[in-house]
């Protein structure tokens, strides 16, 4: 729902009722991952879309069926089938499980704190009722905050307990996902399977060394969606003029920015500066805090003399095979436009756990499956999957 924030905010603001219609589960080729919605007002408003266009209009006609029965959620798989492939079916091969409620002013105030907070650009999350006991399906619990304010109740009890904490680790990952919780003895005697949509605050990437390459990668992290900082120890180098893609740009030794500066899993370090006396104290800090990715520029050469220095430093051959050098993929980028291409695409791939080798050369289904995230693991495959999706 978090992909139409800004219109659903003012519509609850109005207290204005409207269909929500959910992706909750995805597989093969679906084109829009899980958590995005379609949205229907009572006079046939849509925002939003869940498929591209091959399956809104039944989704549409499903909504406006929902919000004016005014009853219960339903639920619709949308798939392929040579028959009505290009009627209703997902023309790509995918299958969608939509989920469709009606909300109204009841579902409002903690509803609109949240969405006002995802239109601010603050963190948010939204947990979603989307399996389990009929009077809880649709319901909603939001956690703001970088969790530490919870809105909305499920049952007063146990399950506002356990979801809210599925929805701060979420929102701390920075994924949106489906998480399963009761039913199992931890106070929660009812199976909930509950969407968690995210808006985590915007990853970080750190870029060390004020080069060319680092101009024109801090404007690819900017694109991403990034946090960009700059860092460099030569001041007549580390300008904002000459990075102005940059949220910041810092003149500091780069393992002493490290040491001081906020990491998390969700960020990204790009060592561009391939001179020993700053790289080898940086990346044998860097390599051992929990960052979600870690490259540094070089020649091979470089690269083999970089070991050898960080194995001496310490560092051990498990916290090296974290280490992404020489930096990005084999695309032959020459300028520093695709050199940021090339850096770029291997965040991306690594953060999704993915080959970064050609579609055209891979068999399978081009997006994977999602699957259900057990209780208490609520933790990314990788910490960077969620970039480039929006949430």
């Amino acid at each position: 729902m978090l992909n139409i924030a800004d219109t659903l905010h003012r519509w609850c603001c109005e207290a204005r009722p409207f269909a929500l219609a959910t992706v909750v589960d995805v597989h093969g080729s679906a084109p829009l991952p899980t958590g995005t919605s379609v949205a229907v007002d009572a006079d046939g408003n849509a925002v939003g879309s869940i498929s591209g266009g091959c399956v809104e209009g039944a989704v549409y006609e499903l909504c406006r069926q929902v919000l004016k029965d005014g009853g219960a959620p339903q639920r619709a798989w949308f798939g392929y089938s040579d028959d009505d492939a290009f009627a209703v079916g997902l023309t790509c091969g995918g299958e969608l499980d939509v989920f469709v409620q009606r909300v109204d002013r009841s579902d409002g105030p903690h509803l609109a704190a949240a969405l006002g907070e995802v239109v601010e650009g603050r963190p948010a999350a939204v947990a979603q009722v989307v399996d389990g006991p009929d009077d809880l399906l649709g319901a909603t619990l939001s956690v703001l905050a970088d969790g530490s304010m919870t809105y909305g109740t499920l049952d007063d009890g146990s399950a506002d307990r356990l979801v809210t904490d599925e929805a701060r680790a979420l929102l701390r990952a920075g994924r949106t996902a489906r998480v399963a919780v009761g039913g199992n003895g931890d106070g929660c005697p009812e199976p909930l399977t509950v969407l968690v949509h995210v808006h985590a605050s915007r990853p970080r990437m750190l870029v060390f060394g004020a080069v060319d390459f680092a101009a024109a990668l801090s404007q690819a992290g900017a694109f991403l969606g990034y946090r960009v900082t700059v860092c460099d120890a030569r001041p007549v180098f580390a300008t904002a003029a000459r990075f102005p893609y940059a949220d910041q740009v810092v003149v500091d030794w780069p393992h002493r920015y490290l040491e001081r500066t906020s990491v998390g899993p969700r960020t990204a370090i790009c060592v561009l500066t391939h001179d020993a006396k700053f790289d080898i104290p940086l990346l044998r800090l860097a390599l051992g805090v929990p960052v979600g990715y870690i490259g540094a520029m070089g020649s091979r050469r470089t690269h083999d003399e970089r070991l050898c220095l960080l194995r001496e430093a310490g560092v051990t051959e498990e916290q090296l095979t974290r280490l992404h050098s020489p930096i990005g993929l084999d695309l032959g980028a020459r300028t520093p436009e695709e050199t940021a291409v090339s850096i770029t695409a291997e965040i991306v791939a690594a953060g999704n756990q993915r080959t970064g080798l050609p579609l055209s050369g891979l068999s399978g289904p081009i997006h994977r499956d999602q699957t259900l995230v057990p209780r208490s693991t609520a933790q990314p495959i990788s910490p960077l999957a969620a970039i480039g999706r929006g949430r």
